[in-house]
């Protein structure tokens, strides 16, 4: 049973660990599946925002290139007219130059410069910017063709395309306006096509920084710009962690990010709506921190990019994280308290269930459980075991010692059992009262069986067993049925207890130490007789045909018949008496005796109320000793005339051992007027004891001595002494069986005082009150 309930938990315990790691797995696949949704959400709004700034530096260039193909032209068209008129005019394009600047808002400077000796002018340009005291400042440049800045504003000095019509510089220093700037330029043309020199504008440094400063996705966000040089113009710049802001940068350098993007680095999440996308993606380390870094390279050949710190990504997931880590945990702890109560539930109704099949005080299985075990379709064998005298250990020493001898004794047989290699699968049953079993899984022959017995027998006698420092001794009687039996039948495995319980009872009535159930005992034969009489005997109870018949008394000095003596009889279903040897005895074992007796009471008092003839009643020791039937006895007797009549006749040949009891009942009966007779004088084995302490007033002398009068003198010796010693005692004798004419002359020689039997009359159910000898005999 302890591994079943130990099964049946662990299986529970499994089920509810499948179960909450189901919700926990569904849980975190509704939470990954919105992470994923989430963070797709959040990389289409970076990637949108990302493309948004992209578009608009783009922009920019697009505007500075054609801002520098405006003074171009405008170069161009001063070129032509110089060589048309031949008249310098410079005065006229600083003026056209500074004009065109002051109109173009994005620029911090542009101008437009001559190459030596083109058209007969030496290096000269036109050039002007943007300050913080004036709007824009336009001057003449000249001795510029070895200078730095001049060269980087050369197409063919820096890589890209050898064509290409705009050039775009990396950042560089520009020391005429003392800052950092980058340069567009694009080359001018004459009539003929040739390289006359080149018109360029500036965008400033810081205004690069501004410009691309103006992302903004998460509070930890910068942007950056790399030149063709690699060189970081970024917001980063603006930090206040310059330490933090410096690292980023080199970090970022350091990756020589590619101005092109393959095509297979583009974001699935983005494909769709950025078919030909050139965002890409890194992770970028710094120290402890984590970067998402996203670029693509500019129209201009630049790369723009922007870093987000993954945490300030994450971050938006964590209110997601945190309210589902929440549920989760509401679910589970329900799920717990749901599972702990199911379990306890569960381990309550095992608990309840197990203690329907084990004995509570020595842990044994109890009768319940063998009745389970012994359904199963096998051979078996089992013993009972019933304790001798544990009534008397029980009164005299208490009932906690009658449990602790029953728990010692649990103990010692399972140890026994334990240690008797052959009995391993033995199981030990505690019975209801003083009774143990054991179940053997076989079905062995007689010797074995006997051998079993009586190794159990020595075992029991061997056990010590004390209790306050004193021994208790301990023996008892056993019954064996087995599915085999010992002439070769079988027996079926319900029948094992009953048929060992039969085994058992006959070996007490028997006074034998033990005993196999055997068919040719044929002990089932009578339980079986006993049940069907019981069956009737309370079948007659119920419908009242459990009724007295009354056997005339008659007094030998008058002749004439004024007792009777009340005699149970059961009546069959067709109205046929049934002598109480028949039923009297199982009514005793199925406790019906004492509604017997009660219901022959009340009929006999009704009966004899309303006459003058004096009656007598049977009662055994056990009646007088009930005291709810005694007492019942006495509250019917409270009209004196009626208990006058009475004569309570006491069976002697049951014995008497509690005199105090029955004395007391005898003393209250004849203080209402009753007699008391012993019935069956002279077969006990303590008749004149009875006489000298029970204040008897009637001695019936047993019918086998009556029956022998006329044929045996130790007989008639015998009821002479009988009679003369109630002489003596002022008692009054009855002969008992007087069945014939001779028996009755023997009886009043002998000077008996009544006389009853055949000769005098039969039991019959009508009271013939008045007769004397020769009516009964006419």
């Amino acid at each position: 049973m302890n591994r079943r309930k130990s099964s049946i938990m662990l299986v529970l315990l499994l089920l509810i660990g499948l179960f909450i790691a189901g919700m926990w797995l569904m849980s975190s696949l509704n939470l990954n599946f919105a992470q994923r949704a989430m963070s797709e959400q959040r990389q289409q709004q970076i990637a949108d925002t990302f493309h948004s700034n992209l578009d608009r530096i783009n922009a920019h260039h697009f505007l500075m290139e054609q801002n520098t193909g405006a003074l171009a032209r405008m170069g161009e068209l001063f070129a032509r007219q110089k060589q048309i008129s031949g008249r310098d005019n410079l005065a006229e394009l600083e003026r056209s130059v500074g004009t065109t600047l002051r109109s173009l808002h994005d620029l911090y400077g542009g101008g437009i410069l001559f190459h030596p000796g083109a058209y007969r002018l030496s290096d000269v340009g036109i050039y002007g910017h943007r300050n913080s005291t004036a709007t824009h400042i336009t001057y003449r440049e000249t001795g510029f063709e070895n200078k730095d800045w001049y060269r980087r504003l050369q197409p063919s000095s820096l890589p890209g395309k050898p064509n290409e019509l705009y050039h775009w510089t990396a950042a560089y220093y520009r020391p005429q306006f003392d800052t950092v700037v980058i340069s567009v330029s694009t080359p001018l043309h004459d009539s003929t096509g040739q390289v006359i020199g080149l018109a360029a504008t500036d965008w400033q440094a810081d205004e690069v920084i501004r410009l691309v400063s103006r992302v903004r996705i998460t509070p930890g966000t910068f942007s950056f710009l790399l030149d063709r040089e690699n060189r970081n113009l970024s917001s980063l710049a603006e930090a206040a962690d310059v330490q933090q802001a410096q690292q980023l940068m080199e970090a970022i350098t350091a990756l020589q990010l590619p101005r092109q993007s393959p095509a297979q680095q583009v974001p699935a999440s983005l494909g769709s709506r950025y078919p030909a996308s050139p965002m890409q993606s890194h992770r970028l380390f710094v120290g402890e921190a984590e970067y998402a870094l996203f670029h693509a390279p500019t129209e201009a050949g630049m790369i723009f990019g922007i870093g987000i710190p993954q945490a300030e990504i994450d971050a938006v997931l964590a209110p997601m994280r945190a309210s589902n880590f929440r549920i989760v945990a509401i679910i589970v702890s329900i799920l717990l308290l749901l599972s702990g109560l199911i379990l306890y539930l569960v381990a309550t109704t095992l608990k309840q269930l197990n203690s329907l099949y084990t004995d509570a005080l020595t842990g044994l299985p109890n009768r319940e459980r063998l009745l389970l075990d012994l359904q199963k379709d096998r051979l078996m064998t089992l013993v009972l075991l019933n304790i001798d005298a544990f009534k008397e250990i029980n009164d005299f020493y208490g009932s906690q010692c009658g449990d602790h001898v029953i728990r010692e004794l649990a103990d010692g047989l399972r140890r026994h059992v334990h240690d008797t290699p052959a009995w391993k699968a033995v199981r030990v049953y505690r019975m209801p009262g003083d009774e143990m079993a054991l179940l053997f899984p076989d079905s062995p022959g007689q010797q074995v069986l006997e051998q079993r017995l009586e190794n159990l027998r020595t075992f029991i006698k061997g056990l010590t067993i004390r209790w306050q420092e004193e021994q208790v001794p301990l023996q008892a009687t056993l019954g064996l049925a087995a599915s085999v039996q010992p002439d070769g039948s079988p027996l079926a495995s319900e029948q094992l207890l009953p048929s060992a319980n039969i085994a058992l009872k006959l070996a007490r009535l028997s006074k034998l130490n033990y005993l196999v159930h055997d068919p040719a005992h044929r002990m089932r034969e009578t339980y079986e007789q006993n049940l069907v009489w019981a069956n009737r005997l309370r079948t007659a109870l119920e419908q009242n045909r459990i009724v007295p018949w009354f056997q005339p008394i008659m007094n030998l000095h008058t002749g004439r018949i004024d007792k009777f003596e009340c005699l149970v009889r059961m009546l069959d279903g067709d109205d046929t008496p049934i002598s109480p040897a028949h039923f009297l005895p199982v009514a005793r074992k199925i406790r019906l005796y004492r509604q017997i007796t009660r219901r022959m009471v009340d009929q006999c008092l009704a009966r004899f109320a309303e006459t003058d003839l004096q009656f007598s009643l049977n009662l055994s020791c056990d009646d007088l000793l009930d005291s709810e039937l005694s007492e019942h006895l006495l509250q019917r007797l409270q009209n004196p005339a009626l208990a006058r009549r009475l004569i309570f006749e006491i069976l002697e040949s049951e014995g008497i051992e509690n005199y105090q009891a029955v004395r007391q009942f005898i003393d209250k009966a004849k203080a209402l007027g009753c007699r008391i007779a012993i019935d069956d004088f002279g077969t006990g084995y303590s008749n004149f004891e009875h006489l000298l302490r029970l204040d008897v007033d009637l001695i019936k002398i047993d019918g086998s001595l009556i029956r022998q009068l006329d044929s045996d003198a130790d007989a008639r010796a015998v009821t002479q002494g009988i009679v003369r010693f109630a002489q003596e005692l002022g008692m009054q004798t009855v002969a008992e069986f007087v069945h014939n004419e001779a028996i009755l002359q023997q009886v009043r020689a002998l000077g008996i005082d009544f006389a009853q039997g055949a000769r005098i009359g039969m039991p019959a159910p009508e009271l013939p009150a008045g007769l004397c000898l020769d009516d009964i005999q006419g």
